[in-house]
């Protein structure tokens, strides 16, 4: 049986999978400053169409992005739901503490 545990740990491996890039890193600061098209992502990275795609589609798919379709652009922009559960996740390991005594003896 799939808990929710289970699947919000499988999502956050996804994001953390798609942040484990340094092109798909340069794609989510560049988007910071706003919505780009494909094109003007394209020039930014100074890369292939079919590469960033590869890298769109990856942070798409962990819901790091949205996109719209303007005519025959696409434009993309950050998910701000998703970036903020991030952040809280974040806080969380942040918030916990290691336990100060050790653990117990293990394999007697």
């Amino acid at each position: 049986m799939i808990t929710t545990r289970t699947k919000d740990l499988e999502q956050t491996a996804l994001w953390f999978h798609a942040l484990a890039d340094e092109t798909r890193l340069q794609i989510i600061e560049h988007l910071l400053e706003g919505e780009q098209c494909v094109c003007d992502l394209t020039d930014f990275l100074q890369t292939g169409q079919s590469r960033l795609s590869f890298h769109l589609k990856t942070l798409k798919d962990a819901g790091l992005l949205q996109d719209r379709r303007e005519g025959r652009w696409i434009y993309y922009s950050l998910n701000a739901e998703t970036v903020e559960a991030i952040g809280q996740w974040l806080m969380t390991l942040k918030g916990t503490r290691a336990k100060s005594r050790p653990a117990a003896p293990c394999c007697d």
